[in-house]
């Protein structure tokens, strides 16, 4: 395989690092400084100058609580992606992290993820290939956790058998979901804990069963929590907290 490819599923670091890394000969394979698009053996040994790992480390990492009305993405229709909330201006004040920051820092940030322009909460803006593909990578397993409102669309109240198939038994475009956590928060609102994000699953899962869901609020990804974050505004992801 490519060497960059080996070093992304080692987990060292994204695809488009690891080739920044070898344009920059801070890669060495079995002693040699290694070339882009190289191919090697998957036990190949591969040696990372520090000047690689020292420029990933200042890689930033944003928690940012989106409001309705941006897209998580690129612009479309005429809304604004949220990474344009993401200014100094708009940093939490009480951002536990304290680490100063200066606009151009915060350039090249990605999101980790999607969250619909109508729904809100917590959004993962990240310079870090590696946090990216532990998010949203094919075999993630990191727990993304929603409350979400929702009202019947019928007459008929929600049953147990569709709360048990909203955790197990629906399928969206042909293909089976995944297990889920889904259990009532209080009497008019759905805690859901997913393991994996097809577009506009919790709504279109809600309306498989009859249900119409008024609001959407993800309030946590892994063990990285929302919390106190207001509205429109972003904290840094904390040195010590880890998805």
């Amino acid at each position: 395989m490519r060497i960059a490819k080996l070093i992304t599923e080692r987990g060292i670091a994204s695809r488009r690092e690891a080739d920044e890394w070898i344009a920059a000969g801070w890669v060495r394979c079995e002693g040699r400084v290694a070339v882009l698009g190289q191919r090697v053996t998957p036990d190949a040994t591969i040696e990372i100058d520090p000047r690689a790992q020292r420029a990933q480390a200042r890689r930033v990492t944003v928690l940012l609580n989106k409001p309705l009305g941006y897209v998580s993405g690129q612009a479309e229709d005429g809304h604004e992606p949220a990474a344009v909330l993401v200014t100094p201006a708009r940093r939490w004040a009480e951002d536990p992290s304290r680490v100063p920051l200066h606009a151009g820092q915060l350039r090249g940030l990605a999101p980790a993820g999607r969250l619909d322009i109508d729904s809100t909460g917590l959004l993962v803006l990240t310079q870090d290939g590696r946090i990216a593909k532990l998010l949203i990578g094919e075999h993630t397993r990191v727990e993304k956790e929603y409350l979400v409102r929702v009202r019947a669309a019928g007459e008929r109240p929600l049953a147990e058998t569709d709360l048990g198939l909203l955790r197990h038994g629906l399928e969206l475009d042909g293909q089976a979901l995944k297990p889920a956590q889904v259990s009532w928060a209080n009497e008019d609102q759905l805690r859901f804990v997913l393991r994996e994000g097809r577009k506009r699953q919790i709504r279109r899962m809600c309306e498989l069963v009859g249900l119409q869901v008024v609001a959407l609020k993800r309030v946590r990804i892994g063990s990285v929590v929302l919390g106190a974050l207001p509205p429109g505004q972003w904290r840094l992801l904390g040195e010590h907290e880890r998805f």
